[in-house]
């Protein structure tokens, strides 16, 4: 598929996570076959007031490509002034958060709240696709609430202000991440519009993202939580899409050398303190039904130093290799 001009090669591409898909677990996630990448959400009135943090977030490496930077906000022109100063990193193309869920957010007009303006979205896309040379993409969600399920109104919007592609999370804002997930809306949506539709929601193994692909009919799909500790996921569904094999998981040496090796590079790029602090989940993550993980994921929590982080990984490659 192609966003825009740009060339798109795999089956499934790395979701937006605030506070998780950092520089560091976007590269390894592109390592393993991710089709491409997306940054944590940016705020546009922060970036535009100057915010250093802001300017940060939207860091690209040409290891993370192709790769987009994620805005969000709810004043069109805001957004994009915003667009405008994205450009001097380069992005592959920008996409609109039209779908974030948490109360900070949406409680504050953005993410989610806009699908219940429909018109306004198209308006920010248009803004946004006038600002800037690049393709401006979208996420959404299936609606606002279960009462406002609108995800082909608003698509419809989208590709009206010009958007090169839709990412639909088959979920409404007040289930946040909560089961069941609604794949008939990503399908509806597909249908609805002209430009490409990225599935998302619940895909977290290759046969997972089979069942999404026929179900749907989407061009592409997008995984969040399921890449957590997990960014072979993407290798995985590749190998099980093209060929037809289950690839196994890595052994936990090498589960453990990958967690190892992300946090060395988020330390050096963001600081060992911070870095070291994020791994403390990011380790639950990658051991997760491993023997003995509850043990280890409360031993996670107390991570202060990198040597901490390769002994608790030793004794979890110990653990598994008893019996």
């Amino acid at each position: 598929m192609r966003i825009g001009s740009v060339e798109i090669t795999g089956r499934a591409a790395l979701a937006p996570m605030a506070g998780v898909a950092d520089p560091a677990f976007r590269r390894i996630c592109r390592e393993y076959g991710a089709a491409f990448t997306v940054t944590e959400m940016v705020s546009a009135k922060a970036l535009t007031y100057g915010d250093q943090k802001s300017r940060e977030l939207m860091t690209l490496d040409a290891r993370e490509r192709p790769a987009a930077i994620q805005l969000f906000g709810d004043d069109p022109d805001t957004l994009a002034s915003a667009a405008r100063m994205a450009m001097a990193q380069k992005p592959d193309w920008l996409d609109i958060n039209m779908g974030c869920p948490a109360p900070k957010i949406a409680g504050n007009h953005c993410g989610s709240a806009l699908m219940r303006e429909p018109e306004l979205c198209r308006r920010i896309v248009k803004a946004v696709v006038g600002a800037v040379d690049v393709p401006v993409t979208v996420k959404i969600r299936k609606g606002y609430s279960k009462d406002e399920v609108n995800a082909v109104e608003v698509a419809k919007a989208c590709e009206d202000g010009g958007a090169s592609a839709i990412t639909v999370h088959g979920r409404t804002r007040d289930q946040m991440y909560a089961p069941p997930v609604d794949w008939d809306i990503i399908r509806a949506v597909k249908r609805a519009v002209s430009v490409p539709v990225i599935g998302n929601g619940d895909v977290n193994s290759p046969e997972s993202a089979a069942r999404l692909y026929e179900h749907t009919g989407c061009d592409l799909i997008m995984i969040g939580r399921g890449a957590l500790g997990a960014p072979w996921v993407f290798q995985a569904v590749e190998a099980y899409l093209t060929h037809g094999v289950r690839l196994p998981d890595p052994p936990v040496a090498k589960r453990m050398d990958v967690l190892c090796r992300q946090i060395e590079l988020a330390a050096s790029l963001k600081g060992e303190r911070v870095a070291l602090l994020e791994a403390r989940k990011h380790a639950s993550w990658y051991m997760r039904e491993l023997r003995g993980a509850a043990i280890f994921r409360g031993e996670a929590g107390m991570i202060a130093t990198m040597e901490d982080l390769r002994r608790l990984c030793w004794r979890v490659i110990r653990r598994q290799e008893e019996e």
